[in-house]
């Protein structure tokens, strides 16, 4: 009976170990992205900007990195 389960769980371990990783990751990714927001400087520069500023500096990077995944 333990080596069933030992044999079920070794298949299943690789696919529940990535989504461990890609949850920390994205753990990681909004702990920074809390971290360089409360910064006051930040704060202070993304006031003046405004969101709509930030997004019309990166749509052309967005579409750039599409056309040269798509190539």
């Amino acid at each position: 009976m333990a080596m069933d389960l030992a044999e079920m769980n070794g298949t299943a371990n690789g696919s529940d170990k990535d989504t461990l990783y890609m949850l920390g990751g994205v753990a990681l990714v909004v702990f920074g992205a809390g971290l360089i927001l409360s910064n006051p400087f930040v704060r202070r520069y993304l006031s003046q900007i405004g969101f709509s500023g930030i997004a019309q500096g990166a749509i052309p990077d967005v579409e750039r990195y599409l056309k040269l995944r798509a190539m």
